[in-house]
């Protein structure tokens, strides 16, 4: 077992990191409590079950078998992005316009991300123009289905070695649409054959280039791959604009009597070049502060 305790940095939105991997209420490979987080995984093909504990005010101490510390570290730092540039980007909004109050009424705010890049992009195929409350469902029996063993009580969420040996019935019998199914196995084989998704924590990845590659897949959008450089690699100019959220969002902080069309909201976003990703994430953070 390798446990690391980390300093956080003040402010960090606890509430909004847990919100982000306890969106399924039901969800099986997550158990998330009030100060912490039990998220098992696929790691170098073996189960794992990260457990992060943020008791300790102004730190979170992460616990994990079968990881060195360096790894542990790396993880819990990618996860909770800890080293994105949030000073520089609040710095960056003036407090004049109608995002600059949200910005500093949501301080601190960090895009959470997903426990490997892969999470990040298969959740993107699932979540392709469905509601939320769709999508996790989907993804709960697309875990249930695809790593049935339990570890800790937990699925693992499978990584592209466990989901490349499906079949597109099975997929299609938990959720997934025909062309979702084919976009998923096709994905999760180029992770094998050409490592699509270089892993976050010991590659540096070209984000400009793996925007390209993906693209080119069938399948696959700008918001899927937008969303996917997001979570999966802390990219933060990626133009999330045909997110339903964010437009509502949007419509809501402009005080619009109609939600603004995707062409709209991208445009809105181009503004905020380098940073539109953060700016979408304090749009979807203030969904949450109001419901």
């Amino acid at each position: 077992m390798s446990t690391v305790k980390l300093p956080l940095p003040v402010p960090f939105n606890v509430r909004a990191f847990l919100q982000f991997h306890g969106r399924d209420t039901q969800a099986v490979s997550e158990r998330v409590g009030t100060h912490t987080l039990h998220k098992a995984i696929m790691l170098n093909n073996r189960p794992c079950v990260l457990e992060m504990d943020f008791n300790q005010t102004g730190h979170v101490i992460t616990s994990a078998t079968d990881i060195t510390t360096t790894a542990l570290t790396g993880q819990t730092r990618a996860m909770l992005g800890l080293d994105q540039p949030v000073k520089t980007f609040e710095n960056a909004i003036s407090g004049e316009h109608p995002l600059g109050a949200l910005v500093q009424r949501q301080r601190g705010l960090r895009v959470p991300q997903s426990a490997t890049p892969y999470e990040a992009l298969s959740w993107a195929i699932i979540g392709q123009q469905i509601s939320v409350s769709a999508a996790t469902a989907i993804r709960r029996r697309f875990i249930q289905r695809a790593n049935p063993a339990s570890h800790a009580g937990l699925n693992c969420y499978p990584d592209a070695a466990t989901v490349s040996l499906l079949t597109p019935e099975t997929l299609r019998s938990v959720g997934f649409s025909a062309t979702k199914a084919d976009t998923l196995l096709a994905v999760s084989r180029l992770c094998l054959n050409q490592q699509l998704l270089p892993d976050a924590l010991n590659a540096s990845a070209d984000t400009q280039q793996l925007e390209r590659t993906l693209l080119e897949i069938r399948g696959l959008g700008p918001w899927s791959v937008n969303y996917t450089l997001l979570r999966g690699y802390g990219y933060l100019d990626g133009s999330l604009h045909g997110d339903a959220a964010v437009q509502k969002a949007l419509q809501r902080l402009l005080g619009q009597p109609e939600r603004p069309t995707a062409s709209a909201t991208r445009a809105w976003l181009a503004d905020f070049t380098p940073w539109r990703a953060p700016v979408a994430a304090h749009l979807w953070q203030s969904l949450s502060s109001q419901a």
